[in-house]
């Protein structure tokens, strides 16, 4: 076994991220728990050698992507996926007023408030939503406000002794979690890629497409982002199934980086879902 790890997530306690987090580590004795305030700090401290592992979430089953985590590994060198992880997710509202009929905003992070549109639609049409850099950090304010409410995972109000007055807000809700490190691996069932390509003309991203149509790759997902440098440039991240080691995957990558202008390759990794104890979820 490893010494013990640095391990970086989007705190404070009670996050979603914290219990990835906290599941990922459970095979050493004592990790060392760096929560920070947002994901951009999360794989900065893994890019500055201030982590030896980083819990950041890249994808929702109601909201799509993460696009801070995807724009930042396109930006930060040197940064792998370890591992990917499935977290059911349990929103709920939380606040000490004693009927929701009496609250006047909503506080949670922009993806919780997402995930739960259609129930606050339904049953808080004309509250404010207002967005905080956690789920965690939304129950600050139901703390200090009397007439504020916060979507959150159950078991945070549960630590803080804070009523819940509405559960399961969004059914159906999973996030997948990246384990990001500095160690490129190549075994896994799955490999993420980005790239961008030469210049913007048509048939560009087909010519590129059409070798993992050859090699019979499947992409779980392919997602555009901008690259930030001029209008209607674009970088390009995917998920393959299948590892490095694979022959047909190695002479895809082969042929990607004479096709592509950039072309960063994330390793290999396997997909798990993370198991959460009965007692820490309702």
């Amino acid at each position: 076994m490893s010494p013990d790890p640095r391990i970086a997530y989007l705190g404070p306690a009670g996050t979603n991220s914290e219990t990835v987090a906290h599941y990922f580590g459970q095979p050493w004795r004592h990790p060392i728990w760096l929560p920070t305030s947002t994901i951009a700090q999360v794989l900065h401290q893994v890019a500055q050698g201030e982590a030896d592992y980083g819990v950041v979430p890249v994808e929702n089953s109601l909201e799509g992507s993460v696009t801070m985590t995807l724009d930042l590994l396109w930006r930060l060198p040197h940064l792998y996926i370890q591992q990917g992880l499935i977290l059911p997710i349990l929103h709920a509202l939380i606040s000490r007023c004693s009927e929701i009929q009496q609250i006047q905003r909503v506080y949670s992070h922009p993806q919780a408030l997402g995930q739960c549109q259609y129930w606050l639609e339904e049953h808080l049409p004309h509250i404010p939503w207002l967005p905080t850099r956690s789920t965690a950090e939304a129950l600050q304010y139901v703390e200090r406000e009397p007439q504020a409410a916060a979507i959150a995972a159950p078991r945070a109000a549960q630590a803080l002794h804070l009523p819940v007055l509405a559960a399961d807000l969004a059914a159906d809700n999973l996030t997948r979690f990246w384990v990001i490190g500095a160690t490129f691996q190549r075994l896994g069932t799955h490999t993420t890629l980005a790239f961008s390509v030469p210049e913007n003309r048509p048939g560009a991203l087909v010519q590129v497409l059409t070798h993992f149509a050859e090699q019979d790759i499947n992409l779980s997902r392919i997602e555009s982002r901008p690259t930030r440098r001029s209008l209607g440039e674009y970088f390009f991240s995917v998920d393959l199934e299948g590892a490095q080691t694979e022959p047909r995957i190695e002479q895809t990558l082969a042929a990607l980086r004479l096709k592509t202008s950039r072309l960063c390759n994330y390793g290999s990794y396997t997909i798990t879902a993370v198991v959460v104890p009965a007692d820490t979820v309702g």
